[in-house]
């Protein structure tokens, strides 16, 4: 004998309105749904690291430029320091600089000189080809795989030094194919061969000319090679080569310089050049102003020499003519103004002179100048009041010393700008200066492994997510039993927890290793049975108005457990005292033979066709006070078989026999078996499982019994999944415990 020992915990639900987020349902499907999310999340994982594999590194260097026109000693206007701020210049003017490092006038000399416009690659087998060869670290050419000669795999190289094409095959691909020592093929785009060469000589045909000094490569191996225009390649540069040029701290007169590309040695040589040639064009620039400087100055040097001369002739006869000519302290003081005015006027005059050459009078620098010039005018006219005040004798001695000290100072100023401007040439110094030469990182910028992996892992969750909804959406199945209540409008008279050793029981019966155990008999201490058992009570107050003592089992579809309903259920009835027969009613796909290690034959099928009586066809299984009838032989007729008056019979003769009688019947929506045999029983129970069928599935079940004239007296809800419900909808459930002590 045994005793129960059983503890229970109350089951708590609590009802939230439908606008309302549970999180405790977004848990609870997640933890349905956790293989399929970890599925798609390993997959979209898996792309990132292919992803890595295949994308191709991009390197990024950088270098330094300081622009400072206080670098420049002389040349041009800048040879005339003191008269600087009357121009109204910048200092700095750093943002035209960085114009100049992004003008065609710098990079288009270096398209020209390293010849990118000219691309020549080999080509690779489609996604995986580059990532392969790129990892190819043999000395030789490596071997085609699985016989695709035609691609590069690794080794392979070619350089063109010279390709010229008509206007038609610009930005077209065209395609080189290596010879045997050294000869070449070319084809265009629609396989038409445009020439053939030789490595190291020239390859000219119509208006097309190719020079390649460079292929290793095996015979066979395609190349790509493209022309493109000068802008195209600038434009590339600037957009996908990541071409920036930018100032370090505001008015700083540091300029960084920053390009990104795939090929690391070739990136070096790229920047460099730039830069290179950007110092280069700015002392070119200064060494061209320089000389036209020089020029005006020296056709302006004779005239003032001359000027300075006839200036000193004159004041020289005018003091032996009148003896000693001082000026008193006052009017020498007049003197020093008039003479400093006038240097300026003359020098902001030889100075527009020369800016007229490159501006208009209405550019700002012209009008600058020209506004300072009226000021020194209007001044000048003040002075001249002052020395019309003075003797006429002091007059005449302060004119000719004033053009005399205006005259030399004039000379002596613009001699000095021209030695500067000589020895500015000679020097050819620049307001451009190198500080850091290229420096390419030694690790690729992007693509960027952590945040691709990082990426990838929330888009394979958030796909994951998504996949989960859709197909929530679309299968709206019923996983609370309160919900059949409350549509349906018929009880759930027994909620059957989801039984992890019923699913290993029943997998190793249908394999054939386990024959004749019940989930009842052999686990009474599962959770399932003891369910099974408050069901036995609920069942005995549904048969009292009944006037049969037979039960029928059926369910809207297949695979919903209810064979497993009807032989625990039978056995926890039998355990109780009851004499109870378990009938195999679906004549179809009746396996519950296969539970109790019995043979289908002799049966239902033997008995309604006359063949076999009754007492050969109810066998007695291990369980005290329970039996089974087989479905027998599967008929070609089955529905027709049920609706036989024998079978009815048989259900008569059973019912006297045992006590309860339970029938086990197919699903209603997939055939009509269930509405014929329900006619001869007592009361009808609908399995439905949890997460398997829509509402709208289960109330059709129910109408379709109905219209046969047979009411569905309630529901058993199995398969539920407390765990998952526990979070869905703070669900608990019923949890028994058992202990047996043998006396």
């Amino acid at each position: 004998m045994s005793a129960d020992q059983i503890s229970t915990v109350p089951n708590v639900l609590t009802e939230e309105s439908e606008d309302e987020i549970n999180l405790g349902e977004i848990l609870a499907t997640l933890l349905e749904y956790k293989w399929l999310i970890a599925t798609v999340t390993f997959l979209s994982t898996l792309l990132g690291v292919a992803w890595l594999f295949i994308a191709t590194p991009t390197y990024q260097a950088n270098a330094l430029l300081q622009w400072d026109d206080k670098m420049v000693g002389g040349g041009g206007l800048g040879a005339l320091k003191d008269m600087s701020a009357l121009l109204g210049g910048d200092a700095t003017a750093t943002a035209g600089q960085i114009e100049i490092l992004n003008a065609r006038m710098i990079l288009g000399r270096v398209v020209d000189k390293l010849k990118l416009d000219i691309q020549a690659t080999p080509k690779y087998f489609p996604l995986i080809g580059k990532a392969l060869a790129r990892r190819y670290d043999g000395k030789d050419i490596a071997q085609p795989v699985l016989g695709f000669s035609s691609y590069a795999w690794g080794g392979e190289r070619i350089k063109v030094e010279t390709l010229e094409v008509p206007k038609a095959l610009v930005d077209a691909q065209i395609s080189l194919v290596a010879g045997k020592g050294g000869h070449y093929q070319v084809f265009d785009e629609d396989d038409k061969m445009l020439l053939e060469g030789q490595v190291g000589q020239p390859a000219v045909k119509r208006e097309m000319k190719l020079f390649v000094s460079q292929l290793i490569a095996r015979p066979g191996t395609q190349f790509t090679l493209v022309k493109q225009l000068q802008q195209a390649v600038i434009d590339d540069m600037q957009d996908k080569g990541g071409y920036s040029v930018k100032e370090r701290g505001k008015q700083s007169g540091i300029i960084e310089v920053t390009l990104k590309h795939s090929d690391a040695a070739l990136l070096a040589v790229i920047l460099d050049e730039i830069i290179n040639g950007y110092v280069r064009q700015n002392v070119e620039y200064h060494t061209v102003e320089a000389e036209r400087t020089l020029k005006f100055l020296d056709t302006q040097l004779p005239g003032l020499k001359t000027q300075m001369e006839n200036a000193d002739s004159a004041f020289k006869q005018y003091r032996q003519s009148k003896g000693s000519a001082d000026l008193a302290l006052e009017t020498q003081g007049v003197l020093t103004s008039i003479v400093d005015v006038d240097k300026q006027t003359v020098l902001l005059q030889q100075q527009r002179d020369e800016l007229r050459q490159q501006f208009t009078s209405e550019h700002p620098r012209m009008q600058a100048m020209d506004s300072q010039i009226a000021r020194l005018k209007a001044k000048r006219a003040q002075l001249d009041g002052s020395v019309a005040r003075l003797p006429a004798e002091q007059q005449a001695a302060l004119r000719l010393q004033r053009d005399l000290e205006l005259a030399t100072k004039l000379y002596t100023e613009l001699l000095n700008n021209a030695q500067q401007l000589r020895v500015s040439k000679a020097g050819a110094v620049g307001e451009a200066r190198i500080i850091d030469a290229a420096a390419v990182a030694s690790r690729p910028v992007s693509p960027k492994g952590p945040l691709i992996l990082a990426v990838s892992l929330f888009l394979g969750l958030l796909l994951s997510v998504f996949v989960i909804w859709v197909i929530r959406s679309l299968r709206v199945m019923v996983e609370d039993p309160d919900k059949i209540e409350k549509q349906i409008g018929l009880p759930v008279y027994a909620t059957i927890p989801h039984s992890n050793t019923e699913v290993t029981l029943a997998r190793d019966i249908k394999t054939g290793k386990k024959k004749g155990e019940l989930l009842a008999i052999d686990y009474p201490e599962d959770d399932a049975v003891e369910s099974l058992r408050s069901l036995r009570t609920t069942i005995h107050f549904a048969l009292l108005d009944a006037d049969k003592g037979s039960l029928l089992i059926t369910g809207p579809s297949p695979d919903i457990g209810k064979s497993f309903i009807s032989k625990n259920l039978g056995a926890v009835l039998a355990q109780s005292g009851k004499r109870v027969a378990i009938v195999d009613a679906d004549l179809r796909k009746g396996h519950i033979h296969r539970e109790f290690g019995m043979q289908r034959e002799i049966g239902v099928s033997e008995y309604v066709s006359g063949t076999a009586s009754l007492g050969e066809i109810v066998k007695p299984t291990t369980v005290p006070g329970l039996s089974v009838v087989t479905t027998g032989q599967r008929p070609p007729n089955p529905s027709e078989l049920l609706m036989h008056a024998h079978f009815g019979e048989l259900l008569e003769q059973l019912g006297d026999l045992f006590d309860i009688l339970i029938v086990d019947a197919p699903p209603i929506l997939a055939v009509s078996d269930a509405a014929i045999i329900g006619r001869h029983t007592g009361a009808t129970l609908m399995v439905a499982r949890a997460g398997k069928h829509p509402v709208r599935e289960i109330e059709q079940a129910v109408k379709r019994l109905n219209q046969a004239g047979v009411q569905v007296k309630g529901f058993v809800f199995n398969d539920m999944d407390t765990t998952r419900q526990r979070y869905r909808y703070g669900y608990h459930g019923y949890v028994y415990s058992y202990s047996y002590k043998e006396k």
